[in-house]
Protein backbone atom coordinates (compact mmCIF):
# COMPACT_ATOMS: atom_id res chain seq x y z
CA UNK A 1 0.00 0.00 0.00
CA UNK A 2 1.67 3.19 -1.24
CA UNK A 3 1.99 5.82 1.90
CA UNK A 4 0.80 9.42 1.92
CA UNK A 5 2.73 10.86 -0.93
CA UNK A 6 3.20 14.35 -1.73
CA UNK A 7 5.66 16.74 -3.85
CA UNK A 8 7.03 18.24 -0.13
CA UNK A 9 8.44 14.91 0.61
CA UNK A 10 10.84 14.93 -2.19
CA UNK A 11 12.55 17.94 -0.55
CA UNK A 12 16.85 16.82 -0.14
CA UNK A 13 15.63 13.85 -1.73
CA UNK A 14 18.55 11.90 -4.31
CA UNK A 15 18.19 8.67 -6.46
CA UNK A 16 20.13 7.08 -7.66
CA UNK A 17 19.96 4.90 -11.10
CA UNK A 18 22.52 2.58 -11.71
CA UNK A 19 22.91 1.14 -15.58
CA UNK A 20 25.00 -0.77 -17.49
CA UNK A 21 25.58 -3.77 -19.95
CA UNK A 22 25.83 -7.46 -17.97
CA UNK A 23 29.22 -7.89 -16.31
CA UNK A 24 30.42 -4.11 -16.25
CA UNK A 25 30.01 -4.13 -12.69
CA UNK A 26 26.78 -2.54 -11.48
CA UNK A 27 26.01 -4.40 -8.77
CA UNK A 28 29.54 -3.90 -7.70
CA UNK A 29 28.48 0.11 -7.43
CA UNK A 30 25.49 -0.75 -5.75
CA UNK A 31 26.95 -2.97 -2.90
CA UNK A 32 28.85 -0.54 -2.48
CA UNK A 33 26.00 2.08 -1.94
CA UNK A 34 23.71 -0.28 -0.02
CA UNK A 35 26.73 -1.27 2.22
CA UNK A 36 26.55 2.26 2.96
CA UNK A 37 23.34 2.35 4.38
CA UNK A 38 21.50 2.96 1.32
CA UNK A 39 18.16 1.38 0.13
CA UNK A 40 17.76 -0.33 -3.17
CA UNK A 41 15.04 -0.97 -5.48
CA UNK A 42 15.40 -3.76 -7.45
CA UNK A 43 13.94 -3.93 -10.39
CA UNK A 44 14.70 -7.59 -10.95
CA UNK A 45 13.08 -8.20 -8.07
CA UNK A 46 9.68 -7.42 -9.31
CA UNK A 47 10.26 -9.82 -11.72
CA UNK A 48 11.66 -13.08 -9.04
CA UNK A 49 8.75 -11.70 -7.14
CA UNK A 50 6.10 -12.24 -9.57
CA UNK A 51 7.34 -15.63 -11.45
CA UNK A 52 7.15 -17.04 -7.67
CA UNK A 53 3.48 -15.79 -7.37
CA UNK A 54 3.01 -17.77 -10.30
CA UNK A 55 4.86 -21.08 -9.46
CA UNK A 56 7.28 -20.18 -12.20
CA UNK A 57 10.99 -21.77 -11.73
CA UNK A 58 13.78 -19.11 -11.72
CA UNK A 59 16.69 -20.15 -14.03
CA UNK A 60 18.76 -17.09 -16.39
CA UNK A 61 16.13 -18.53 -19.29
CA UNK A 62 12.53 -18.31 -17.67
CA UNK A 63 13.81 -14.90 -15.93
CA UNK A 64 14.78 -13.52 -19.77
CA UNK A 65 11.40 -15.24 -20.92
CA UNK A 66 9.20 -13.88 -18.26
CA UNK A 67 10.80 -10.59 -18.28
CA UNK A 68 10.08 -9.72 -21.95
CA UNK A 69 6.63 -11.72 -21.41
CA UNK A 70 5.73 -9.07 -18.36
CA UNK A 71 6.24 -6.30 -20.51
CA UNK A 72 4.38 -7.88 -23.46
CA UNK A 73 1.70 -8.31 -21.87
CA UNK A 74 1.44 -6.00 -19.42
CA UNK A 75 3.12 -2.70 -20.82
CA UNK A 76 6.72 -1.69 -20.86
CA UNK A 77 6.42 0.13 -17.83
CA UNK A 78 4.72 -3.04 -15.96
CA UNK A 79 8.16 -3.03 -13.91
CA UNK A 80 9.00 0.28 -13.19
CA UNK A 81 5.38 1.35 -12.06
CA UNK A 82 6.13 -1.50 -9.16
CA UNK A 83 9.29 -0.05 -8.81
CA UNK A 84 8.06 3.62 -8.50
CA UNK A 85 5.30 2.31 -5.89
CA UNK A 86 8.41 0.82 -3.53
CA UNK A 87 10.60 4.45 -3.99
CA UNK A 88 7.76 6.07 -2.84
CA UNK A 89 6.78 4.25 -0.17
CA UNK A 90 10.71 4.16 0.75
CA UNK A 91 10.39 8.35 0.95
CA UNK A 92 7.25 8.37 2.48
CA UNK A 93 9.33 6.28 5.26
CA UNK A 94 11.74 9.04 5.24
CA UNK A 95 14.27 7.71 3.20
CA UNK A 96 16.22 10.78 1.43
CA UNK A 97 19.07 8.45 -0.40
CA UNK A 98 17.82 5.51 -2.43
CA UNK A 99 19.61 3.85 -5.00
CA UNK A 100 17.81 1.72 -7.93
CA UNK A 101 19.31 -1.51 -9.53
CA UNK A 102 18.07 -2.54 -12.94
CA UNK A 103 16.34 -0.51 -14.61
CA UNK A 104 16.51 -2.13 -18.30
CA UNK A 105 14.61 0.32 -20.66
CA UNK A 106 14.17 3.54 -22.52
CA UNK A 107 10.79 3.55 -21.40
CA UNK A 108 11.51 2.82 -17.39
CA UNK A 109 14.13 5.87 -18.16
CA UNK A 110 11.84 8.01 -19.60
CA UNK A 111 8.90 7.46 -16.76
CA UNK A 112 11.67 7.81 -14.24
CA UNK A 113 12.65 10.78 -15.28
CA UNK A 114 9.11 12.58 -15.27
CA UNK A 115 8.41 10.93 -11.59
CA UNK A 116 11.27 12.27 -10.18
CA UNK A 117 12.66 15.11 -12.52
CA UNK A 118 15.08 16.67 -10.10
CA UNK A 119 16.20 14.28 -7.51
CA UNK A 120 17.23 11.37 -10.41
CA UNK A 121 21.11 11.03 -11.60
CA UNK A 122 21.85 8.00 -13.54
CA UNK A 123 25.45 6.64 -13.82
CA UNK A 124 26.52 4.31 -16.27
CA UNK A 125 28.52 1.67 -15.54
CA UNK A 126 31.16 1.13 -18.82
CA UNK A 127 33.18 -1.96 -19.17
CA UNK A 128 35.23 -3.21 -22.72
CA UNK A 129 33.27 -5.90 -24.12
CA UNK A 130 35.37 -8.54 -24.01
CA UNK A 131 36.24 -7.43 -20.44
CA UNK A 132 32.76 -7.65 -19.78
CA UNK A 133 32.28 -11.17 -21.12
CA UNK A 134 35.67 -12.14 -18.98
CA UNK A 135 33.94 -11.40 -15.95
CA UNK A 136 30.45 -13.10 -16.30
CA UNK A 137 31.75 -16.46 -17.45
CA UNK A 138 33.62 -15.94 -13.96
CA UNK A 139 31.24 -15.05 -11.87
CA UNK A 140 29.99 -17.76 -9.38
CA UNK A 141 26.25 -16.72 -9.60
CA UNK A 142 24.51 -17.23 -13.12
CA UNK A 143 28.20 -17.82 -15.32
CA UNK A 144 27.48 -17.73 -19.26
CA UNK A 145 30.03 -18.45 -22.01
CA UNK A 146 30.36 -15.84 -24.34
CA UNK A 147 28.06 -17.03 -27.05
CA UNK A 148 25.43 -16.73 -24.37
CA UNK A 149 26.20 -13.35 -23.01
CA UNK A 150 26.17 -12.32 -26.60
CA UNK A 151 22.89 -13.49 -27.12
CA UNK A 152 22.12 -11.44 -23.49
CA UNK A 153 23.40 -8.26 -24.81
CA UNK A 154 21.54 -8.78 -28.22
CA UNK A 155 18.01 -9.56 -26.46
CA UNK A 156 18.34 -6.93 -23.78
CA UNK A 157 19.08 -4.28 -26.63
CA UNK A 158 16.37 -5.26 -28.95
CA UNK A 159 13.78 -6.54 -27.09
CA UNK A 160 14.35 -4.57 -23.75
CA UNK A 161 15.71 -1.13 -25.49
CA UNK A 162 18.65 -0.99 -22.47
CA UNK A 163 20.88 0.92 -24.75
CA UNK A 164 19.01 3.63 -24.03
CA UNK A 165 19.43 4.41 -20.41
CA UNK A 166 23.12 3.79 -20.49
CA UNK A 167 23.76 6.21 -23.31
CA UNK A 168 21.58 8.70 -21.72
CA UNK A 169 23.25 8.60 -18.74
CA UNK A 170 24.04 11.69 -16.40
CA UNK A 171 27.48 10.04 -15.44
CA UNK A 172 29.84 7.35 -17.05
CA UNK A 173 32.46 5.43 -14.93
CA UNK A 174 34.80 3.64 -16.69
CA UNK A 175 35.47 0.40 -15.29
CA UNK A 176 38.35 -1.33 -16.82
CA UNK A 177 40.39 -1.41 -13.41
CA UNK A 178 40.11 -2.43 -9.93
CA UNK A 179 37.30 -2.18 -7.89
CA UNK A 180 38.47 0.43 -5.21
CA UNK A 181 39.67 2.12 -8.87
CA UNK A 182 35.53 2.16 -9.33
CA UNK A 183 34.63 2.63 -6.19
CA UNK A 184 36.93 6.22 -6.25
CA UNK A 185 35.04 7.16 -9.76
CA UNK A 186 32.09 6.64 -7.88
CA UNK A 187 32.70 8.53 -4.50
CA UNK A 188 33.54 11.69 -6.69
CA UNK A 189 30.31 11.41 -8.42
CA UNK A 190 27.92 11.17 -5.05
CA UNK A 191 29.73 14.39 -3.71
CA UNK A 192 29.63 15.99 -7.09
CA UNK A 193 25.76 15.47 -6.76
CA UNK A 194 25.57 15.84 -2.81
CA UNK A 195 24.64 12.09 -2.09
Amino acid sequence: MLKYYSMKNLRDVKIIAVVGMSGSGKSVAVDYLTEHGVPKVYFGGMIYKEMTKRGIEITPDSEREFREMIRATEGKDWVVRQAIAETKDLIAAGQKRIVLDGVYSWTEYKILKHEFPGELTFIAIITPKALRYERVARRPERPFDAQKIRERDYSEIENLEKGGPIVAADYFLMNDGTIPELYKQLKRVLQEINF
